[in-house]
């Protein structure tokens, strides 16, 4: 049989191709390829299971669910933006600019992207029409989420208005329970009362705190109170402690939670409370302005930023409004904005408030890293990094307030790291960040993004195998944290080592990290 006789076959199924069939499909392949251009594909109930998709729906931002859509390996290859956005009425721009800004808010634009995509209601952080789960006028309030343990694992429980109603601890489980769909079988629960368990149901808030708390959101005016603000403090500094170990994803959508809640119910109570309420909001939305750093989301940072600028100035909280303004310069740092580094912390040194000593120590040393971005010379450098030392040294450990908590010998050190680094001394910064590591008193994520920041110098120092051992280690913590920043480093490293590409370490670490 000659070449030109030979059958065809079709390049998707692999069918023969009709005789009169001069395409490269055969004809139910090509209407499945136009379907495919026109909405999305029917994907199954496990789709939505996989990890990435569960992370990216638990920060309550489309643009970044998008993304694990078009990325999910169900599609066996990323789905280009410029078909998504086909789907969802939006040009390729506009979908870049969804996944890399902050989050969308429009609820009528979540509503149709969710229904195009078909994501299931439940995992959804807001209503559906004609969905069961959607909530009557009456019921929209964000709900407080308090952990509890149920079977031996922890739970979020949503705590509302209906909890005030109950009268008996047996009440309040038993429709906590129901509205989780949860059933109390464990043994631990069987065979005795939910009240002679509360101790070990219950390990985080007594029973009277919780009657309080859904008193509070039935009739705010009347209830909620300093009891109830300190509830919310406490929950953030709890968020606080696991994030470092958890990473952000796993303690998003607690803060946010208790954010909604604040924002909805400030504007019930009295003044007062108001005043306290939002200056614990204003400490939450700075808290949730570092966890979209971390996840490497500057537009979403940069609202919660200011916010919680709003808040604290709302409140008259002084000290936050300079904290803040610090937490932006550092921003700037990981965007490489020298100037914004430099006159950020400056005007946080020196705006009308009295920062806590552990907080004037971190600023100082904050300007130091903008000097040494703007090129000024190592000695003025150094000097703003011995006065921070000093401040820090010369601070009373009874005045660490919680603006200054983490900020300690071990943070001057990874801190002065950075400055050698961008003053041009990588070999004495490789140094001081082996200082910090090799005492493993940093948490998971913090160590993850430190030895990233390790390998950046090591490979500008001019030692290829070491920048790529200690990538490689930091990509392993970032896993496990989610931590893109961390990521974003060692992205740099190998930017950094490519004249090295022909040695195993570095070659492995592009490997890994799929440059």
């Amino acid at each position: 049989m000659t070449t030109a006789h030979r059958p065809r076959h079709c390049s998707r199924c692999g069918h023969r191709l009709a005789a009169d069939n001069p395409g490269a499909m055969c004809s139910p392949c090509q209407s499945a390829a136009v379907d495919a251009q026109a909405r999305p594909p029917a994907v199954p109930p496990e789709f939505w299971r996989l990890d990435q998709m569960r992370d990216a729906l638990a920060t309550w931002h489309m643009g970044r669910v998008i993304y694990a859509y078009r990325n999910h390996p169900y599609h066996r290859q990323t789905l280009s933006q410029e078909l998504v956005g086909t789907w969802l009425g939006l040009t390729q721009a506009q979908l870049s600019r969804i996944e890399n800004g902050r989050a969308p808010e429009e609820l009528t634009k979540l509503i149709r992207y969710a229904q195009i995509l078909g994501i299931p209601a439940e995992l959804l952080w807001f209503d559906l029409p004609g969905s069961p789960r959607a909530r009557t006028a009456t019921e929209v309030r964000p709900p407080i989420l308090m952990p509890v343990v149920l079977g031996g694992r922890e739970v979020m429980l949503p705590i509302d208005a209906d909890a005030a109603k109950a009268n008996s601890l047996d009440t309040v489980i038993d429709g906590l329970l129901a509205r989780t769909g949860d059933e109390p079988g464990p043994a631990a629960i069987r065979g005795a009362s939910p009240g002679r368990q509360a101790a070990r149901i219950l390990p985080f808030a007594g029973l009277d705190e919780m009657r309080h708390m859904a008193a509070a959101l039935n009739d705010a005016r009347r209830y909620l109170d300093g009891s109830v603000v300190g509830f919310f403090a406490r929950q953030f500094e709890r968020c606080k402690a696991d994030d470092g170990q958890l990473g952000p994803l796993r303690v998003l959508p607690l803060v946010l939670g208790i954010l909604g809640a604040i924002q909805q119910y400030a504007r019930d109570v009295q003044p007062k409370v108001r005043r306290d309420l939002l200056a614990v909001g204003a400490d939450g939305a700075e808290f949730v302005g570092w966890l979209y750093r971390d996840l490497h989301d500057p537009g979403s940072a940069a609202y919660w930023y200011d916010r919680a600028m709003e808040w604290a100035q709302e409140a008259g909280d002084l000290p936050m409004q300079g904290y803040i303004l610090l937490r932006k310069s550092q921003m700037a740092y990981t965007e490489r904005d020298a100037l914004r580094v430099l006159t950020l912390a400056q005007a946080a040194q020196y705006g009308p408030w009295q920062l806590p000593p552990h907080v004037r120590a971190e600023v100082t040393q904050q300007e130091a890293r903008g000097l040494a971005m703007t090129g000024e010379p190592i000695e003025i450098v150094e000097r703003k990094l011995n006065d921070a030392r000093t401040l820090l040294a010369t601070a009373d450990a009874d005045d660490v307030s919680l603006l200054g908590a983490q900020y300690d010998e071990g943070t001057w050190l990874l801190r002065s790291a950075s400055c050698y680094v961008e003053a041009g001394k990588p070999r004495q910064a490789a140094m001081l960040y082996g200082e910090v590591l090799a005492t493993s008193t940093l948490a998971r994520r913090d160590e993850g993004y430190y030895r990233a920041r390790r390998a950046v110098a090591c490979a500008l120092g001019g030692e290829p195998d070491e920048a790529a051992q200690e990538g490689l280690e930091a990509l392993r913590l970032a896993a496990s944290t989610n931590s893109q920043r961390t990521n974003r480093e060692v992205a740099r490293v190998v930017e950094i080592l490519a004249p090295w590409q022909g040695r195993s370490g570095p070659r492995e670490l592009r490997a890994v990290l799929g440059a």
